[in-house]
């Protein structure tokens, strides 16, 4: 956990700050972690950062906001190079596997147990305590795969929303209206950054769940159109690698998109509708396959680790779900010993 102590210093942190800069990961609890603390300070910019690192790459953004604090959330990889030529105070708030880069103020649940890995959201919500924003960190939860501790408040507050009778986080992802929600979340991040801070500020602007979901403003509308052509286009990728599916235990489907890159969020559906399955799905990228695997049933982390020992791969993740990159080349190879594997790590 994230403790009393460090929340404390967080919020010091924050409340000192009259110009803080935010960079958050390209995912719905990335994005309602910056919304939460950005609502609890009405100041700030946000970047979205869709490199899957905060690098060198961004020195210039950093030095044309002059932050006198810079906030960065829910992001596995930072470089040590961008941190060494920074002279301001950094806050890094993650829940993914502990880094050991020096120069941060670094809040991490694993730090103090190793099997606490609660979204970003989660802790962002227990800095800021707002309750109109409420439903902001439930999204950010839910949709990674997380039921909070204060689902039972959220319930009582929106019923229709999320039934008191559900627990399993997967089920209310994809059997809820919820879904609706975190789709709204997830797809505004998939469009170009310049659109992406556009639809953020107007996401900002909306406090009411009811207002997305029914479209009754026209923020909201606008919201909607934006996402709608992405939202459809995965719905019928959904919909082939359901027709796909194989009687075999591993599950690998090919996500041909040119322009959206959605390779976790299609595995994380396949994997609560093919709960027994190991599932695999992959695009190609600069002769690169870029994958996502899920699996209720085994140890992916052991078993991607030992698939791409040696081939050049990257990646990681947790015990049922991960994801990296594998050369083209080395494809057949890898997918070769994940066959091999499975039969042995299947839990």
């Amino acid at each position: 956990m994230i403790t009393i102590k460090e929340i404390q210093e967080i919020r010091s942190y924050l409340e000192k700050s009259e110009n803080p800069l935010f960079f958050y990961d390209d995912d719905p609890d990335g994005l309602c972690s910056f919304l939460l603390l950005k609502n609890s300070l009405n100041k700030g910019q946000g970047i979205c950062v869709k490199a899957g690192s905060l690098d060198i790459r961004f020195l210039r953004k950093i030095k044309e906001n002059s932050p006198d604090l810079i906030i960065i959330l829910d992001l596995p990889v930072i470089s040590q190079e961008l941190i060494e030529k920074l002279n301001v105070p950094i806050i890094w708030i993650d829940h993914h596997p502990l880094s050991n880069i020096k120069g941060v103020h670094y809040y991490n649940p694993l730090k103090n147990n190793s099997e606490d890995n609660r979204p970003t959201s989660y802790w962002c919500y227990k800095i800021t305590q707002k309750s109109e924003d409420l439903w902001l960190a439930l999204v950010g939860c839910i949709s990674d795969c997380h039921l909070p501790d204060f689902a039972k408040e959220f319930s009582e507050k929106y019923p229709d929303l999320l039934p008191s009778s559900l627990k399993d986080p997967f089920d209310i992802l994809f059997e809820t209206k919820l879904n609706k929600l975190v789709n709204i979340f997830l797809f505004i991040l998939k469009d170009k950054t310049s659109e992406v801070k556009k639809s953020v500020s107007i996401l900002s602007r909306i406090k009411d769940p009811y207002e997305l979901i029914n479209q009754s403003t026209p923020k909201a509308k606008y919201l909607y159109k934006k996402i709608k052509k992405a939202l459809t286009e995965y719905q019928n990728l959904i919909n082939e690698a359901v027709l796909e599916a194989p009687k075999e235990d591993l599950f690998i489907f090919y996500a041909h998109s040119k322009k959206l890159a959605m390779t976790g969020e299609i595995s994380n559906e396949l994997m609560h509708k093919f709960p027994d399955k190991l599932i695999i799905v992959a695009r190609e990228k600069n002769d690169k396959m870029k994958i996502s695997l899920r699996g209720w049933k085994y140890d992916i982390r052991t078993i991607f680790e030992k698939s791409m020992e040696g081939l050049d791969a990257f990646g990681g993740g947790h015990l049922h779900a991960c994801g990296g990159d594998i050369p083209k080349e080395n494809w057949s190879e890898f997918i070769s010993r994940i066959k091999k594997l499975m039969k042995k790590h299947k839990l």
